[in-house]
C-alpha cells in the first residue's frame, strides 16, 4: 500500500493527484499546517519536515515532482510517463521540473513575503517582484498551449500534473486572473479532469475525517 503524508493544497497534492488519476490504492494521512511545528512526530517520517512524503515499499520520496515522475514511470509506463525514445521525451522531462523548479519557486516567495511573515517583516515589494517574475515564465506556454491541449507527447502526463499544481497555486495566490487566454483554457480544462477532482474529494474527506484543518494557504515552505 502506498502512503502520502499530505496537507491540504501543498505541493503534495501532485503526488495526490497523480495517484487519482492512476487509480492507485493509497492511504492518505493529513497533517496540519506545518506539520514540522505542529505534529512533531512527523520528523520521524521526513526529518525535513515538509512534505510530500510518500512511502512505497522501500522507496521513500519527498519531493513532489520527482515523485511524479517515479509514479508515472513504474504505474503508467507511455501513459502518463513519456519513453526515452519517444520524441518528447526531453520536452516531458523539462515542463516536469519546470512546474516546480521554475514556476513554484517565485511563488513560495511571495506566499513569504506577503502572507508568512508577521506583519512587521512583511516586503510588499519583494512579493510583487517574484509575482511578476512567476508571471512572465507563465507566459513562456501560451504559444505552446494555443495549438495543443497538453505540455507534450499529445497527451495528459506527470508533466501536467506538475505545472498544474502551480497554476491551482497561483489561484490561491490570486494570480489566475492574469493567466494569458491559453493558459487560463488549459486550467480549466485541468480542472474539468475526474482525476483533479477526485484528488479534491479525497482531501477535503480525508481531512475532515482526520480532525485537520482545511488552510488558506499551501504548505510551500
Amino acid at each position: 500500500m502506498i502512503t502520502l503524508h499530505h496537507c491540504v493544497s501543498a505541493r503534495s497534492f501532485r503526488p495526490l493527484w497523480m495517484l487519482e488519476e492512476l487509480g492507485l490504492d493509497y492511504e492518505l494521512q493529513m497533517l496540519p499546517f506545518p506539520p514540522r511545528v505542529k505534529q512533531r512526530t512527523y520528523l520521524e517520517v521526513n526529518p525535513l519536515g515538509t512534505v510530500p512524503a510518500l512511502l512505497d515499499g522501500a522507496a521513500r520520496m519527498t519531493e513532489s515532482a520527482a515523485i511524479c515522475q517515479y509514479l508515472a514511470a513504474k504505474y503508467s509506463p507511455r501513459g502518463m510517463d513519456v519513453a526515452v525514445d519517444e520524441p518528447d521525451f526531453g520536452a516531458y522531462l523539462n515542463f516536469l521540473h519546470f512546474g516546480e523548479a521554475t514556476l513554484t519557486f517565485p511563488q513560495t516567495l511571495v506566499l513569504r513575503y506577503r502572507h508568512f511573515e508577521p506583519p512587521e517583516r512583511r516586503q510588499p515589494q519583494v512579493a510583487e517582484d517574484y509575482v511578476k517574475w512567476f508571471l512572465a515564465r507563465l507566459r513562456s506556454l501560451e504559444s505552446r498551449l494555443s495549438t495543443q491541449a497538453y505540455l507534450c507527447a499529445g497527451r495528459f502526463t506527470a508533466a501536467d500534473v506538475s505545472v498544474g499544481y502551480a497554476l491551482l497555486l497561483a489561484q490561491h495566490l490570486g494570480l489566475s486572473d492574469a493567466f494569458t487566454p491559453a493558459v487560463r483554457a488549459y486550467w480549466q480544462a485541468l480542472q474539468h479532469r475526474e482525476g483533479y477532482q477526485r484528488a479534491m474529494r479525497s482531501q477535503h474527506e480525508a481531512a475532515v475525517m482526520q480532525g485537520v484543518p482545511a488552510l488558506p494557504a499551501p504548505d510551500t515552505r
